[in-house]
């Protein structure tokens, strides 16, 4: 029996080619389309996998930034005060108790000074750093002061008779007071140049300062750069620093300011902060 072939016209034959070209082009994008998904997902995967790596180590490196580690509470600043828990008022008493040239010695003087909670302080008096001779009892320390020779006062003989003061290093530390109008911490010595650590510590531990200096305060709003300039360890670039910062601020600059001044040497803000009215 013979099989007849039906007979298409030109335009059906038309259409089928069409249809098969569709279908081969179709597969095509099908195929195209599942191997560049394929490598999408792998540097989806990749990159995800790169970025929880990343927030890994970045979460391990805060943990490691907030483990509390010794520190002297004379020198809280604003900033590690919030950190500690403490409240805008306990930090504004504890500065205004710093810039009066004092010093806490224990935890209990800093919770009176500061009004600080039994709670706050049990969680923080671990990590107080004081030093040594706060352990000394007050009697002794009184007695020991005393016998010391005062900074302010004392002459160049009375200076090279300190165990470890020299010729050179009573030179310098008069040269100093007189730059400085007279000390007004211990503290000050650790800035005095051409003093070695080996005579800086024996230094300290036969001289005291038994009267500081009346301090006239230069305030930091009002002052000229010449008048900035003045101020001890400021001199005339951070006096211009300051000037620069100060116009750029709505209000007042406040003690907590300093820290973000540009260049403001952080090693003597405390002593820096005791020349100034704000």
């Amino acid at each position: 029996m013979k099989l007849e072939v039906p007979y298409l016209n030109k335009k059906q034959r038309l259409a089928i080619i069409l249809l098969v070209v569709m279908i081969v082009v179709l597969q095509g994008v099908l195929f195209m389309a599942r191997k560049h998904t394929g490598s999408f997902a792998k540097h989806v995967k990749r990159a995800d996998a790169e970025v929880l790596k990343e927030l890994d180590s970045l979460k391990k490196l805060a943990l490691k930034k907030t483990v509390m580690q010794p520190f002297n509470p004379n020198y809280i600043s604003d900033a590690k005060g919030f950190r500690l828990g403490m409240s805008v008022e306990e930090i504004d008493r504890l500065l205004k108790f710093r810039n009066a040239g004092n010093y806490v010695n224990s935890a209990r003087d800093f919770q009176k000074v500061t009004g600080i909670s039994d709670e706050l302080l049990a969680k923080l008096e671990p990590f107080f750093k004081f030093p040594e001779w706060t352990k000394t009892p007050k009697h002794d320390r009184e007695e020991t002061v005393r016998s010391r020779v005062d900074l302010n006062t004392a002459g160049f003989d009375e200076l090279i008779g300190v165990r470890g003061v020299g010729d050179y290093t009573a030179r310098i530390i008069l040269d100093e007071r007189e730059r400085l109008g007279g000390f007004i911490s211990v503290q000050q010595l650790d800035f005095v140049k051409g003093l070695r650590p080996e005579t800086l510590h024996a230094l300290k531990k036969g001289v005291a300062v038994k009267k500081p200096v009346l301090i006239k305060k230069t305030n930091i709003n009002t002052a000229t750069k010449e008048e900035l300039a003045k101020v001890p360890y400021i001199g005339n670039y951070l006096a211009r620093e300051i000037l620069i910062f100060r116009s750029k601020q709505d209000e007042p600059i406040k003690i907590e300011d300093l820290e973000k001044i540009n260049n403001f040497p952080l090693d003597k803000l405390n002593i820096i902060k005791l020349y100034l009215d704000f």
